[in-house]
């Protein structure tokens, strides 16, 4: 007997060599542990994408959120034209109008006016009815000071001028704000430690100027020193500084962090296709959420803002125009994911999929044949198409989302005008590849039913 075989376990046979051979309970085993081993990497490699799904489903309404308040607060220009069409508003003019109005008017005592003229008209002897009559003006004169008042006042605040003043005074302040909080040292408005300080050296400067050029000549001696006033004092400025600094590093990093969370997410699924349209869809509902919670603040806002204070459609105009960057972000967003899932459908097996692919085929196939019936060939341009048409399509589709990516705060616009560049792209190259030579026109007879590979 064969050493080997007299080694090897019952029902087990060897080979020539020594080696033994396998046998069917074994082999069935074998398969068996590996797909259980496979079936393990699998649920471990969907737990983690699950886990990853979760956390980019949890940080992307954060994401927008954050870089919208980000440009808020550290980007003057970006703030400069968020505010910029209050000025414009017909319901914010008409609160702006009234409160002018109001404080003008107040500055004028109509009724000593009309007391003065009285008692003028009668030292002079004037009739008591004509004394009487000058007391009685009190009501007309107040009220055609009024109308005067709010005229002009009105032409005033729906002036260009009125909006120019709005957008500068804005401007200012946003920066003298930003340069307190980042503890910059440029602007009027300086923050050193707890304290806040004003910088009078510009004011000294032009007073001391003014004062010379209308003959003060001694006014050239005016000191430089003590040229800041301290505004206040608090501990909390460190902590609103600090503030800064994390919101600073939230409005950039987090939008990045959510979408490398999504990327691996779709990476670690076992199958990526539909991670990414679950992924998509995923973001979709945050997004709608956020659109809904935005719809719910702004009834909360409205109802917690007294009439008297501000009337009901200027703080609507007040609550939209300061939220609409966010509120178009997120339309936008939506889109995309929308747009996303149904890419990723429509590259499935599904046969809503496949007709759509097919109906896509012929029409670009009939195109492309109509071209070579009118005598436009494509030749090895068409050919080289035909062979890497997935490539050409892989191309078209991420230059198109890169160009999403790299666009400068998209808006619902930008996308319809991206994916129209990026259908236009496909429909050309499948008609251009339609139009050249078959495959295997020039291949040699005995390799005809062979298709090249690129």
């Amino acid at each position: 007997m064969d050493p080997a075989t007299a080694s090897g376990t019952p029902g087990s046979e060897a080979t020539a060599d020594g080696r033994r051979l396998v046998t069917a309970a074994e082999h069935a085993e074998y398969q068996r542990l590996r797909r259980a081993a496979t079936m393990r990497h699998r649920r471990l490699r969907q737990a983690g994408a699950s886990l990853l799904l979760a956390l980019t489903l949890l940080l992307a309404p954060l994401a927008l959120v954050a870089t919208w308040v980000h440009d808020q607060v550290s980007d003057t220009g970006r703030y400069v034209q968020t505010v910029a069409p209050l000025a414009s508003d017909p319901a914010v003019q008409n609160v702006v109008i009234d409160r002018l109005t109001d404080r003008v008017v107040a500055q004028v005592d109509v009724k000593a006016v009309t007391d003065t003229l009285a008692k003028n008209l009668a030292d002079n002897g004037a009739p008591p009815a004509v004394v009487r009559g000058a007391q009685a003006l009190t009501g007309p004169l107040g009220s055609a000071v009024h109308t005067v008042v709010r005229r002009n006042v009105s032409r005033v605040v729906t002036s260009d001028a009125f909006r120019q003043a709005w957008e500068g005074a804005n401007r200012r302040a946003h920066t003298a704000v930003l340069n307190m909080l980042t503890g910059e040292r440029g602007g009027a408005l300086r923050a050193s430690g707890d304290t806040v300080r004003l910088d009078l050296g510009v004011v000294v400067d032009q007073v001391r100027r003014r004062l010379v050029a209308a003959g003060f000549d001694k006014a050239a001696a005016i000191p430089d020193t003590d040229r800041t006033v301290t505004l206040f004092r608090t501990a909390r400025l460190a902590r609103a500084q600090d503030a800064m600094r994390l919101l600073n590093v939230l409005g950039i990093g987090l939008p990045v962090l959510t979408l490398a969370l999504a990327v691996l997410a779709v990476w670690t699924a076992p199958h990526h296709r539909v991670m990414v349209m679950v992924t998509a869809l995923g973001v979709a509902a945050t997004a709608v959420l956020l659109l809904i919670a935005l719809a719910v603040v702004r009834r909360v806002y409205l109802d917690s803002v007294p009439s008297a204070t501000l009337p009901p459609d200027a703080a609507a105009a007040i609550f939209d125009t300061f939220v609409r960057f966010l509120r178009a972000s997120t339309r936008t967003l939506l889109v995309v994911s929308l747009l996303t899932a149904l890419t990723a459908f429509l590259y499935g097996p599904s046969r809503a999929a496949r007709g759509v692919r097919a109906l896509f085929r012929r029409g670009t196939t009939a195109a492309g044949s109509a071209l070579r019936r009118a005598g436009v060939h494509t030749g090895l341009t068409g050919r080289w198409l035909s062979v890497h048409r997935s490539w050409t399509v892989g191309v078209s589709i991420g230059a198109g989302a890169l160009a999403l990516v790299l666009w400068n705060r998209p808006t619902v616009g930008a996308v319809a005008l991206v994916l129209v560049l990026v259908l236009v792209v496909l429909s050309a190259t499948a008609v251009l590849a339609a139009a050249g030579p078959p495959p295997d026109a020039d291949e040699p007879p005995g390799r005809a039913g062979l298709t090249p590979t690129g």
